[in-house]
């Protein structure tokens, strides 16, 4: 027995085994984020939340970084953050001006404000959200910077991809009446058409 104990006792040097992989991995992925052709406005740690109406709770989204981000073709601003570590979405939407950030009761350091249309979960959804600084400072620097942000969108005309939707509605709507008028015009006899019902006539 005092063999046994000696054998699980612990001991001053222990046998550490290396394992040099098999194969090593020399390529690196790239991966895209689609946020390579726009410009970080504004960035700052923060925790997000998201009001949950089934039971009119606060449910944590998650911490990270909230950016601002302006396209650098349209200038079009958008607000994106993504968790820690893993770097998933958890919130992505346009700032439009019609939201409004309101302090939340009781606290100088979040904010809350509705999104019509956030697409961080697909297909994207209406939220009421909510973000905690670590102090009012950072809290007061995002408001200026999202309340600037909506003067930016404000400014920029209505997007090619709304105007080629127009466009594209309209067009579908003149083949109905086009189809129409060559209907009418199928109907109506032809000139020479009444040039052989006179003929016909004559010999009866």
């Amino acid at each position: 027995m005092a063999e046994a104990s000696d054998a699980l006792a612990p001991r001053d040097e222990e046998i550490d085994p290396h394992f040099e992989p098999v194969i090593k991995l020399t390529e690196q992925v790239e991966t895209k984020t689609n946020e390579e052709d726009e410009d970080v406005l504004f960035k700052m740690r923060a925790k997000l939340f998201r009001f949950e109406t089934s039971n009119s709770e606060w449910k944590e989204r998650g911490t990270g970084d909230v950016r601002l981000l302006a396209h650098k073709d349209t200038k079009k601003v958008r607000l994106v953050m993504r968790r820690d570590k893993t770097l998933k979405v958890c919130a992505n939407h346009s700032i439009t001006a019609d939201m409004k950030l309101q302090p939340n009761i009781g606290s100088d350091r979040s904010w809350v404000w509705k999104v019509a249309a956030d697409y961080s979960e697909s297909p994207p959804t209406s939220e009421t959200l909510a973000i905690r600084f670590a102090n009012a400072e950072n809290a007061a620097q995002f408001k200026e910077a999202f309340e600037q942000a909506q003067k930016t969108n404000a400014g920029i005309p209505a997007s090619s991809a709304e105007d080629e939707t127009k466009v594209s509605t309209e067009t579908s709507e003149e083949p109905a009446e086009t189809t129409e008028t060559a209907k009418e015009a199928a109907e109506e006899p032809t000139a020479a058409e009444k040039e052989e019902a006179k003929e016909d006539a004559k010999e009866e």
